[in-house]
């Protein structure tokens, strides 16, 4: 993962916590041999694991966009048009590049959007421009993405970074690490089949990042403390509030002030 600290951390994620992914994001987006995914992301980001192994295991097509195309939102509209791209995962930023170019949309396409923050105004535009968007939401720590909001193009003030996965628990708690209730803010914390070992060679940082909570979760299995602050809506999804520590989001990169 990125290197909040100046020094990148090794991330221990297990096969099986992959395919846990692969297989709920498959379901969520209806992922088909049919589809064909535009791959937009670095093999440095995480989530370039999604792109590259959710279309090989449905038999599907991978369409690899190249660094210059990355950059440059009239390529990146020539490739979705060109290759008649029907799933594309990118952050706000890229998505935003993407618009600013003069993309027409496509109604065919179905976006994924994670890695920042996704402010309103820009839900409302990809709403209006593609088939289907879902708010993606994750650590590197939790396997990529650990929760998915379908995006209507109605939300006003914040979009909400929605429910769990498949086989995975959010877990929301205060300062003595008891569950708040709705509408109260607290530390989100992520269980279930997509928490990593813990850090290569960092067991101090293991230790402190990933903890077990019998009295929360009745087993003893690992939780991962995210550090994000967010609350229960009454919809039960979630909504990301911001950071419980100086550290920020730069282009999808965790960087301590």
């Amino acid at each position: 993962t990125s290197g909040t600290t100046g020094r990148p951390k090794g991330v221990e994620i297990e096969h099986r916590s992959l395919v846990n992914l692969l297989v709920a994001m498959g379901g969520e987006i209806g992922f088909t041999p049919t589809d064909t995914l535009l791959a937009v992301t670095t093999i440095s980001f995480d989530i370039a694991g999604l792109e590259l192994f959710l279309p090989l295991i449905h038999g599907a097509t991978i369409v690899l966009a190249g660094s210059a195309d990355i950059l440059e939102g009239r390529n990146l509209s020539t490739l979705i048009t060109r290759h008649r791209v029907t799933v594309m995962q990118a952050t706000p930023t890229a998505w935003r590049l993407l618009i600013q170019s003069g993309w027409p949309g496509n109604p065919d396409l179905r976006a994924l959007t994670g890695g920042e923050a996704l402010p309103p105004n820009l839900a409302q535009q990809l709403a209006r421009l593609t088939g289907a968007i879902w708010n993606v939401y994750g650590p590197t720590e939790t396997t990529i993405w650990s929760s998915i909001h379908r995006v209507s193009g109605n939300e006003e003030r914040s979009v909400p970074i929605g429910r769990p996965i498949a086989n995975t628990q959010c877990y929301i708690l205060d300062a003595h690490q008891q569950p708040v209730p709705t509408g109260c803010p607290g530390e989100l914390y992520i269980g279930g089949d997509g928490v990593a070992r813990g850090y290569f060679g960092r067991p101090d940082l293991t230790s402190e990042r990933f903890v077990a909570l019998p009295t929360v979760t009745r087993n003893d299995h690992p939780l991962f403390r995210t550090g994000d602050q967010v609350q229960f809506l009454e919809s039960g999804e979630i909504e990301f509030l911001g950071r419980l520590d100086q550290q920020i989001k730069l282009r999808g990169y965790r960087i301590e002030l």
